[in-house]
């Protein structure tokens, strides 16, 4: 059985490399005892979202419908011949994640499934599902029980997980509108989007950013640079999108290099040892 518990996370580790080179660099840069159980949450969240994003020519809410109930028979039974589940579920089991967790999870990926109208309400339940769960669950592993030190790191876990997702959705507008009929930011219409629409949606962003730093310091060490990491490359991000009129950002995907990347990755390495962060 380690065997196979050892191969299904190896093929985690394979998806995470071949779709997130940011996140790859991130995690990294973890304490090694946290690799293995953070590729094996990306692998999960990665496929739920290939289902519901890329697989145009298949039934997508039969996918959807079968992976979840796979997931939490993998949860419940400790065991799946799906590699990414079998990793998925040895996390879940091992470090005690909410299962409410996937299941908000796994409502926000079944909304990209129909046509949504985001008004205030539903943007927050789908953020929440969709990105500030994800960092609850590796919260979850960072904190390794220690569920006072949990609470006290959740309402910064969120914000992260939520800035995260509204930078990629400034990022995405033009390719999920146009390829996916999408529009995530609530009271936006893409036909009338200008500087002022974009200017109020930094400035949330903004926030997220900032309420979420005080909870990167406050992690545990051997955590804490792999995801302050994450957070300086997508507020390099961010800060980018924000120099780009609204037109750009209808017209073209915002990227950071990779060798800014490898940059930042030096840089806060630097900052680590220094103990600036």
């Amino acid at each position: 059985m380690e065997l196979f518990k050892d191969t299904c996370l190896k093929c985690s580790k394979l998806i995470t490399e071949a779709y997130s080179t940011s996140f790859t660099l991130g995690i990294k840069t973890l304490h090694r005892k946290f690799h293995a159980p953070i590729y094996a949450i990306y692998g999960f969240v990665r496929c739920a979202d290939e289902i519901v994003d890329t697989f145009h020519d298949y039934d997508k809410r039969k996918l959807l419908n079968e992976f979840s109930r796979q997931t939490y028979e993998a949860i419940e039974q400790g065991i799946s011949l799906n590699p990414v589940l079998h990793a998925f579920q040895c996390v879940v089991n091992e470090y005690n994640i909410d299962r409410a967790y996937i299941e908000a999870f796994l409502k926000s990926m079944a909304m990209d499934l129909d046509d949504h109208v985001y008004d205030p309400a539903l943007y927050k339940e789908y953020i929440y599902g969709s990105a500030e769960v994800v960092g609850l669950m590796c919260l979850k592993v960072f904190c390794e029980g220690d569920e006072a030190l949990f609470e006290r790191l959740r309402k910064p876990a969120c914000s992260l997980g939520a800035a995260f997702q509204k930078v990629n959705f400034l990022r995405d507008m033009q390719s999920d509108y146009k390829e996916r009929g999408r529009v995530y930011f609530p009271a936006v219409d893409i036909k009338t989007f200008n500087n002022a629409s974009k200017e109020t949606i930094e400035a949330d962003i903004a926030k997220d950013f900032k309420d979420a730093y005080a909870g990167i310091l406050a992690l545990p060490r051997s955590a804490r640079m792999g995801v302050y990491l994450a957070y300086v490359y997508y507020l390099k991000l961010f800060r980018k999108i924000k120099h780009l009129p609204a037109t750009h950002i209808l017209n073209e995907r915002v990227r950071v290099p990779d060798n800014t990347k490898f940059a930042l990755l030096l840089g806060s390495y630097v900052r680590y040892q220094l103990n600036a962060i």
